[in-house]
């Protein structure tokens, strides 16, 4: 029996890699259990620590895939740039990351400092960089080192991708940056801290109690949402014997009966 009865809440977010998607596949069942919920009336949203998207970029390719309930999708893209107005005022940044990241947190007002002259920067935000170099990491490490002060989206080790395999993810290279300058400690805006789940919440208009979590990361996913409030159910092809989730789900067809939305179609 799951600890908390699916068919009586109102809304539900759901993480995108690894669990709605994988690379540029749906997972099995995806699109037919989130259709199901939408014309059931339940309020969804997506949230997705990705580093080099945009919620509009997120929503774009949630549509590709055939998922046309996206209305709400939110990565920490849509708020980094407050977050390092509320820690450190109008800064300037040393962007190792995406194009995206840095127009993300120039469009909040802080100016970008360009790597031959990271001496001037008074803040350093490290993204997953698909250009990285030795030279970057040396000079985004000396930044941090000088400013101690670090900022990034997510601390997630890996990034899936389709066929099971995984790319390194931004907090592996945020760890190295970290490392290299003597131990600061980023500034997390991602999941597993608060900001992202509030304003999935937010955007939904429900209290915490009333929408469950859906992912499939225990430490980003199901401990942030629980942090908030939030019912959680972690997305697990294999099983799980993780004590932290309220509710355990081997398929999106496992998922919709719960909800009582009826099974997925070709959920296997």
């Amino acid at each position: 029996m799951a600890a908390v009865e699916l068919g009586a809440l109102a809304g539900f977010v759901f993480d995108l890699d690894g669990c709605v998607w994988n690379g540029n596949v749906l997972n099995p069942g995806a699109g037919e259990t989130l259709a199901a919920l939408d014309r059931a009336g339940r309020r969804l949203a997506f949230v997705s620590n990705n580093s080099r998207a945009t919620g509009a970029d997120l929503r774009e390719r949630l549509h590709a895939l055939g998922v046309t309930v996206a209305q709400h999708a939110l990565s920490p893209l849509e708020i980094i740039g407050e977050v390092i107005t509320q820690r450190w005022s109008r800064s300037r940044v040393l962007v190792m990351g995406a194009r995206e990241m840095e127009d993300a947190i120039a469009g909040a007002g802080h100016a970008i400092v360009d790597f031959k002259d990271w001496r001037a920067a008074t803040v350093v935000a490290v993204g997953n960089d698909f250009d990285l170099t030795y030279e970057r990491l040396t000079v985004a490490a000396r930044a941090a080192a000088a400013t101690g002060r670090l900022v990034t989206p997510n601390v997630d080790p890996r990034l899936p991708v389709e066929g099971g395999e995984f790319l390194p993810g931004c907090g592996a290279i945020v760890k190295a940056v970290a490392v290299a300058a003597g131990g600061v400690e980023p500034v997390v805006v991602g999941k597993p801290e608060p900001p992202l789940f509030r304003m999935a919440l937010e955007r939904l208009g429900l209290p915490p109690s009333r929408v469950a979590m859906v992912g499939d990361s225990v430490t980003a996913d199901i401990v942030g949402a629980r942090g908030v409030g939030m019912p959680t159910v972690l997305y697990a092809p294999q099983g799980s014997t993780a004590a932290e989730p309220d509710v355990v789900v081997r398929s999106f067809a496992e998922l919709a009966r719960l909800a009582g939305v009826g099974p997925a179609e070709n959920s296997r």
